[in-house]
């Protein structure tokens, strides 16, 4: 019954969202939609056998076994069935948002979670873009975080119903009038708000974890209000991954290449400046950093950058600005001619 009702609300979900972003959407899509859909719900369709064949409606039976048991904090302290249920609710989300950062700050989850980010486009079906590992991983997460909380059964189904609606809303290409959103983001994750996390710029993609309610980026600090380039000109996807995937491809995309560029939270923490002359003499060492190219000083403001070549810099851009040290080997260059661009290599 659970399944039954968890399909009919993702079906009347997607339909409505699929339909407003057709008549009205934010950006004009890269790769066509046939394409992409082809391949983002065939995964879906993969990943709901999988779950349907073997872990089922398993988070609902935990809760119900943790109720049975008197095992989780909501069973050992007396409370109002209402906060009871709320505390579920928001536990269960406060979870999820955890769990989405875990994601991109250890290298070996971030490579399934590529799967989601490598989308060249953003719609309805990217919120349901997501390697079966991960599918896999989630549950057990949740299922843990049930049996702390002991979560109230009927809260645990209308969470799993209100987490795939989210995901579906949050992601969807859809116009909205900005005080609409502005308003809305007080509450809820909304598409602009979750759009720029899918940006290709990592300043931007480690911002806007949230997928249901946008309290946690606040309280926790990794809200963004806007995309450096705006909702309509921001690059959508992974930098380093510019094709489209095909379902075989996705399916093996986190067994393939080099695990040096997973985790990306680390990787900006921290920021400093060096002179041209430590720049070169830092790219005299045996291993050559990653540049970062900026066009002006304005475009860096915010720790913004695009990265633009990956290797050794020329001594005329080492005579044309400043290079900011994000990282032990990331930087990003800051050029002091506004109208000129760095970087003729």
């Amino acid at each position: 019954m659970e399944m039954l009702v968890r399909l009919s609300a993702f079906v009347g979900v997607f339909s409505c969202m699929a339909a407003w972003e057709y008549w009205t959407p934010c950006r004009q899509l890269l790769r066509p939609r046939r394409e992409r859909w082809v391949t983002n719900l065939s995964l879906t369709t993969l990943n709901s056998l999988l779950v349907w064949v073997t872990v089922g409606s398993i988070a609902y039976a935990t809760a119900v076994f943790a109720a049975e048991q008197g095992v989780g904090v909501l069973h050992w302290i007396a409370l109002p069935p209402w906060v009871a249920a709320v505390v579920t609710l928001f536990g269960l989300d406060f979870a999820i948002y955890l769990h989405h950062v875990l994601f991109h700050a250890v290298p070996i989850f971030w490579r399934l979670h590529q799967v989601h980010h490598a989308d060249l486009d953003m719609d309805a079906t990217t919120g349901l873009r997501f390697h079966p590992f991960e599918i896999f991983l989630s549950f057990g997460l949740k299922m843990a975080v049930v049996i702390l909380l002991g979560a109230v059964p009927w809260v645990v189904v209308a969470f799993e119903i209100l987490l795939n609606a989210a995901s579906v809303f949050n992601h969807s290409n859809v116009a909205m009038p900005e005080r609409v959103d502005a308003w809305l983001r007080w509450f809820l994750v909304t598409p602009n708000m979750h759009r720029i996390h899918h940006s290709t710029r990592a300043v931007e993609t480690n911002a806007n974890f949230g997928f249901s309610f946008s309290c946690w980026d606040r309280v926790c600090g990794t809200y963004r209000a806007h995309p450096a380039l705006g909702h309509r000109r921001m690059d959508i996807g992974l930098s380093d991954h510019r094709t489209p995937l095909t379902l075989g491809r996705l399916l093996l995309f986190p067994f393939q290449g080099s695990a040096d560029r997973s985790s990306r939270i680390r990787r900006w923490r921290h920021a400093g400046k060096m002179s041209p002359q430590q720049l070169q003499t830092l790219l005299s060492q045996g291993r050559s950093p990653l540049v970062l190219d900026v066009r002006n000083p304005d475009e860096f403001t915010g720790e913004r950058g695009h990265i633009a070549y990956t290797g050794k810099v020329s001594r005329q851009l080492l005579s044309r600005g400043e290079a900011h040290n994000l990282s032990g080997d990331v930087l990003c260059w800051a050029c002091v001619c506004p109208k000129t661009p760095c970087g003729n290599y």
